[in-house]
């Protein structure tokens, strides 16, 4: 029997957001899925569980001949991308997909919203999002806000690197500028609405759950993990002058090595600091003046989690730097 339902391609399904995209395509059963995994890591364990579940593996890697990008989107109606923007083109498999005939395409973004001239990495996004017009390729943009998972302090318990401490330790200028915030293993629920829905074609949305402060999250952070005052101490207060220095200073160690990723963190991590915490670009009444439409409007039924349940989960898992690990 014919299984007419569409085909989505997802690139980077083993990643933390194309996991994400992955589990909430499966959970919705609206959807053939399809992932792009490279041959050296066709051996690995999430490999075996994407099997498991009923996910098709295609074998193959971005940077092969335009000849077998074209195979690998046989049959595909959405292609979603999750791969790093940054370290991997994607406008041979983007073009290949026009070729193709494929519906729409998803190109990797998954982040916070802003203007152009701030941050590298978005600047790499925005160009994506140039060629998907000029090629007149059906497209849907979606951001989702900061991770719940990297807004809340790590507990003193934590056996996390101390540079990931002092991190989700940081307090940014008075800690009172809101955020957009999304539950990474939520993403994507919201994401199989979104690619099904024609009012979203074409068009940039923002998923998200919670809008909270800093300065509010921190204090949720002390009292749900029971650490208390004890983690109140740890704080530390980052100052926008602080932020243009590191910035400078990640500049240097970035034009040595721009292809090595740990060299791009100061530089990209400060950027993504000043976008959120001193532009403010990224809360919902900055999505919606960007153009942005708003998918807990678009879809009022998907229950959004607050920043205040999810604590209760972060502070519970053995571990809860585990996001922070990059595999």
């Amino acid at each position: 029997m014919t299984n007419n339902k569409p085909l989505v391609l997802v690139l980077g399904g083993t990643g933390n957001t194309g996991t994400s995209i992955v589990d909430g395509l499966l959970r919705s059963g609206n959807f053939r899925i399809a992932v792009l995994v490279r041959p050296a890591s066709v051996t690995k364990p999430k490999v075996d569980n994407l099997k498991a579940s009923g996910v098709e593996i295609r074998i193959g890697e971005l940077s092969d001949d335009y000849e077998k990008l074209k195979g690998y989107l046989q049959g595909v109606d959405v292609l979603i991308s999750t791969v790093n923007a940054r370290f991997v083109s994607q406008r041979d498999i983007i073009r290949a997909a026009k070729d193709v005939g494929v519906e729409r395409i998803i190109p990797c973004d998954w982040a916070t919203p802003g203007a152009r001239g701030v941050r590298e990495l978005v600047e790499v996004k925005f160009e994506i999002r140039d060629y998907l017009k000029e090629l007149g390729v059906g497209h849907t943009i979606i951001d989702v806000g900061w991770w719940m998972q990297f807004y809340l302090p790590l507990p003193l318990r934590s056996n996390a690197a101390p540079r990931f401490k002092e991190m989700s330790w940081s307090i940014y200028g008075t800690g009172e500028s809101k955020n957009l915030l999304t539950n990474l293993h939520h993403i994507g629920t919201w994401v199989a609405r979104i690619i099904a829905d024609p009012r979203t074609l074409n068009k940039n949305v923002i998923i998200w759950e919670d809008e909270v402060t800093q300065k509010d999250a921190h204090e949720i952070g002390a009292r749900v993990s029971g650490d208390g005052d004890a983690l109140r101490e740890k704080r530390i207060y980052v100052s926008e002058q602080d932020v243009h220095k590191q910035i400078a200073d990640g500049r240097v160690v970035y034009a040595k090595n721009p292809t090595h990723y740990p060299s791009t963190i100061p530089l990209l991590w400060g950027q993504y600091m000043l976008s959120i915490h001193f532009l403010q670009e990224n809360t919902l009444e900055n999505a919606k003046r960007l153009g942005y439409l708003d998918a807990r409007e678009l879809y009022p039924d998907i229950p959004a989690q607050s920043l205040e349940e999810y604590a209760k989960e972060f502070y519970s898992l053995p571990e809860p730097a585990e996001v922070y690990v990059r595999e």
